[in-house]
């Protein structure tokens, strides 16, 4: 297992390619997903051949990198790619993100400076948030990689998603003139289509939208996994 060591996390990363690579590529899990399954795994590969140092990480607090659940929080996980990004020396960076890790795309896609593109899969500017905040916690279940039959528990305290209200990337999406794709599934039943189809509408140029036909789970379709690489190639080659 490979980790790398910011100034405020030790983080489990899958990395592909060279570290003198011209430019940077975060493939980001969705929330409490892994940087090991099989969409991430695939994309950070491809990324790589495209001539990107390319990653994935498990964010902090969750699977093999450091810290209790309680640190897994958006605050942190931004604070976690702004922290890759300089450890890497700031290069030109894309971000690709599933579900919450395209909410991540877009919050540090429009904020931080080294990021010159940013690509959203089925994901919303801001948080779902519990009606039953006053509980303790949330229970949550994960696929093992490689291992399905098998389920991770993650006991979710509720101040992630007290913490996740505080953001909102709507007033930034509309001023960032960053070239970025959104692509939504046209089976997804976790984030509507609509949602992500209104997401484009108010998003400033340039920008791109695909739809796949997809539930939300694309990682379970190797076919879905490869047309998302092929739609990401198609704007990289728009958007040089």
């Amino acid at each position: 297992m490979n980790k790398i060591v910011t100034p405020s996390f030790t983080l489990a990363v899958y990395q592909k390619g060279r570290n003198n690579a011209s430019k940077l590529a975060l493939v980001l899990p969705g929330r409490l997903d892994t940087k090991d399954y099989p969409h991430m795994r695939s994309h950070v590969d491809f990324l790589a051949q495209k001539g990107y140092l390319a990653l994935s990480f498990d964010p902090p607090g969750t699977w093999e990198s450091s810290g209790g659940i309680e640190v897994y929080t958006m605050t942190n996980y931004l604070k976690a790619i702004n922290e890759i990004i300089e450890y890497f020396g700031n290069k030109p960076t894309l971000l690709l993100g599933h579900s919450r890790g395209g909410s991540m795309a877009l919050l540090a896609g429009t904020t931080n400076p080294q990021v010159t593109h940013f690509v959203a899969i089925m994901s919303r500017l801001s948080a779902s948030v519990p009606e039953n905040l006053s509980a303790q916690e949330e229970i949550s279940y994960r696929d093992i990689p490689n291992d399905p039959q098998k389920q991770k528990k993650f006991e979710l305290p509720m101040n992630y998603f007290k913490d996740a209200a505080r953001y909102d990337m709507t007033e930034d999406l509309k001023r960032s003139t960053k070239p970025k794709l959104f692509i939504l599934g046209t089976k997804d039943e976790v984030i509507k289509p609509e949602s992500v189809r209104a997401m484009y509408k108010l998003a400033a140029e340039p920008k791109q939208l695909c739809e796949l036909n997809s539930d939300h789970d694309y990682r379970k379709h190797p076919a879905v996994i490869e047309k998302v690489d092929q739609a990401v190639d198609d704007f990289l080659k728009e958007f040089k």
